[in-house]
């Protein structure tokens, strides 16, 4: 894999760990509904579900990472890279649905930003 696509994968992966952190501040869990629906499957307390499934989240995210080295991972850096952009504009759809800052927007449009980056560079290897 290419050092480029790597180090893209890389910033989308501390973005969206930044992301997280600003959901938390923003106690995304008690906002959002689907989210609240996610935390509830893995604890029964809220907050500590969000921290498990965003710290497993970074966890699988840096594995792919770290595996791009020596592994074929074209297909997982698609996926996430369609998840991330899904992220951000969905983010971005949501608080402009409401008219107000909603947990995660500050952070959504680089996440939209460097998806779009890594689809380019993805498209382009392919050719």
């Amino acid at each position: 894999m290419p050092l480029g696509i790597r180090l893209s994968f890389l910033l989308i992966a501390l973005t969206q760990a930044l992301h997280s952190i600003e959901e938390y501040a923003g106690k995304l869990w008690e906002v959002y509904p689907p989210a609240t629906f996610l935390c509830r499957l893995v604890s029964s307390n809220l907050e500590t579900g969000f921290i498990i499934i965003n710290v497993g989240l970074f966890i699988v995210l840096m594995s792919i990472w770290f595996a791009s080295k020596k592994y074929q991972v074209k297909g997982l850096f698609w996926f996430w890279t369609i998840m991330e952009f899904i992220n951000g504009v969905g983010h971005s759809v949501w608080a402009v649905a409401e008219w107000s800052y909603e947990p995660g927007l500050i952070t959504a449009p680089v996440l939209i930003f460097l998806a779009l980056r890594l689809s380019v560079q993805l498209s382009r290897e392919q050719k």
